[in-house]
């Protein structure tokens, strides 16, 4: 197969993608084709059946893996396939993990070094909660070590959640040394649990979308519902300590407008909330940077109401 981040303006090319978004459209002269988002494990293209109903093209789904023979051409400054021919992929013509945006780093080494931290919580409650998910549920291991931390912007890959919970905590490490006020025990369990409930608000892959619940209620909700269940499990649990760490989870957008019902009113909620910052925008800035010419600028960039690009050293 030909891996996206490997195409280049002028190739033909006959190979199998999975159709991550299918839109039917029609042009001015109300001629209708398809618009279509194509994945695989190194990214996303942008694809284009102009003439949908021709013999060419075979009946095809939204999330179905698809054979695709085109031509790669520049629109708008972004590489997109112009789609002559199409069918449905058979099973055995594909490998599924050639098509789900995985992290770069181990696996089974960040869930270790993640694992390192849990055991330096003190806390009995706290540390029998940690281990009421992180270690005795292994439908939820298997899920949270495969699962994504976002849908777009940030860490949307598989093992991204991990990767982004296991940076977030390795910040709060630093915190805790440099701040002596700080409870290191729910700092760091605040911050294992901050996004537990995005593997409940985002499918898994390669669909990596929002389920009903998740549009419904929202990670933090039902991060906060998943630690009512595991504290139900443990007996005399302390109603303080469990509000202490919801609360940390609640505020850790920070902002009301960013989501959080509630803004941080302990010491510990305000270090989470600046530790996912930094982790998510920088996280950003290596996706949004990543093959790119570092001279160049990179334009108008929301999320940081700014132009970007590279320092020059």
């Amino acid at each position: 197969m030909r891996f996206i981040n490997t195409l280049r303006e002028g190739d033909t090319i006959r190979s199998i993608y999975l159709c991550k978004t299918k839109r039917s459209a029609e042009t001015r002269n109300g001629k209708p084709y398809d618009n279509l988002v194509l994945q695989d494990k190194t990214g996303t293209l942008d694809g284009k059946v102009w003439d949908p109903n021709s013999g060419g093209i075979a009946d095809y789904e939204e999330m179905d893996f698809v054979e695709v023979f085109g031509e790669v051409i520049s629109y708008n400054n972004a590489l997109q396939l112009n789609i002559k021919q199409l069918r449905k992929a058979y099973e055995g013509e594909y490998n599924a993990a050639d098509y789900m945006p995985t992290s770069e780093k181990n696996v089974d080494s960040m869930y270790a070094e993640l694992l390192s931290y849990i055991n330096q919580v003190e806390n009995k409650y706290l540390h029998r909660l940690l281990e009421y998910y992180f270690v005795d549920d292994e439908a939820f291991v298997k899920k949270f070590k495969a699962h994504s931390a976002a849908k777009s912007v940030h860490h949307s890959f598989s093992g991204g959640l991990l990767e982004h919970t296991l940076s977030i905590v390795k910040l709060c490490e630093y915190y805790v040394h440099a701040y002596p006020l700080l409870s290191k025990d729910l700092l760091y369990s605040a911050a294992i649990f901050h996004d537990i409930g995005k593997t409940r608000e985002l499918s898994d892959f390669p669909e990596n979308d929002y389920t009903d619940d998740g549009q419904l209620l929202g990670h933090i909700v039902m991060g906060v519902e998943m630690i009512s269940e595991g504290v139900r499990h443990i007996e005399g649990f302390p109603s303080k300590i469990a509000s202490e760490l919801k609360h940390c989870v609640i505020a850790h957008h920070g902002e009301l407008e960013y989501g959080s019902p509630k803004k941080p009113a302990l010491a510990e909620a305000v270090a989470l909330h600046y530790a996912d910052a930094t982790d998510a925008k920088l996280q950003t800035l290596t996706e949004i940077f990543k093959d790119k010419d570092g001279s160049n600028w990179l334009g108008y960039q929301k999320l940081f109401e700014s132009n970007m690009r590279k320092s020059s050293i």
